[in-house]
């Protein structure tokens, strides 16, 4: 084990400590495929499950092996042939047994921060669906909240803006300007801090995930 695999173990330890006494369940995979794997086991034959617009969850192959699976009913809006379509897939999220998600930061002490432009996967983490699993690459851990909210502004916004090629000052210069442009990514921010009916899951992954 390198000193940086060594340091993630450690550190996700406290993580998924810190998460249990925030009523959220975590699980530490030393690998993209190991976490795939434990994605898989966390959710039950027959299921229902969809995804917002992470990358980390694409880049990792996990709807794919979902498929494979052949147990279980994927709401997948990529394969939405019509805006109406899609829009159908994100209202059957709220009724969905599991919806996967990733997270723009994490704080050591467990708090999971979001930013979202439609809002559409932030009201889902926070009310609908029966069970929420997100998948976390160790490099969007931040020593706290303030950390966190910086690193979901500075870091994973102006990468999405260019992913999306969207005009926000953060896509011309790669720098948060706190904008109210008309297409901003930054118009909700979400704090999840505590799981009252213990919904959340967090699979921690010791590599660098999405954005």
């Amino acid at each position: 084990m390198t000193p940086q695999e060594e340091r993630n173990e450690q550190l996700a330890q406290t993580i998924i400590k810190n998460l249990k006494r925030r009523h959220m369940d975590g699980f530490y995979c030393a690998t993209a495929e190991e976490a795939v794997k434990k994605v898989s086991e966390l959710i039950a034959d027959g299921s229902s499950v969809t995804w917002g617009g992470t990358m980390t969850v694409r880049d990792m192959g996990i709807p794919q092996y979902l498929k494979d699976r052949g147990t279980l009913q994927l709401l997948d809006r990529d394969l939405a042939a019509t805006p109406e379509e899609t829009q159908a897939i994100y209202l059957k999220a709220f009724s969905s047994d599991v919806y996967l998600s990733s997270a723009n930061a994490i704080s050591e002490d467990g708090v999971i921060v979001n930013i979202d432009g439609n809002g559409n996967r932030v009201a889902a983490i926070t009310w609908g669906p029966k069970k929420v699993i997100f998948i976390v690459g160790m490099n969007k851990v931040a020593q706290n909240v303030e950390a966190a909210l910086a690193r979901a502004r500075s870091t994973a916004a102006p990468i999405n803006a260019a992913r999306f090629d969207i005009k926000t000052p953060c896509k011309t210069d790669g720098v948060c300007h706190n904008c109210n442009s008309p297409q901003s990514i930054c118009n909700y921010v979400h704090f999840l801090r505590n799981s009252p009916q213990g919904r959340h899951v967090v699979v921690l992954v010791g590599e660098n995930l999405g954005y």
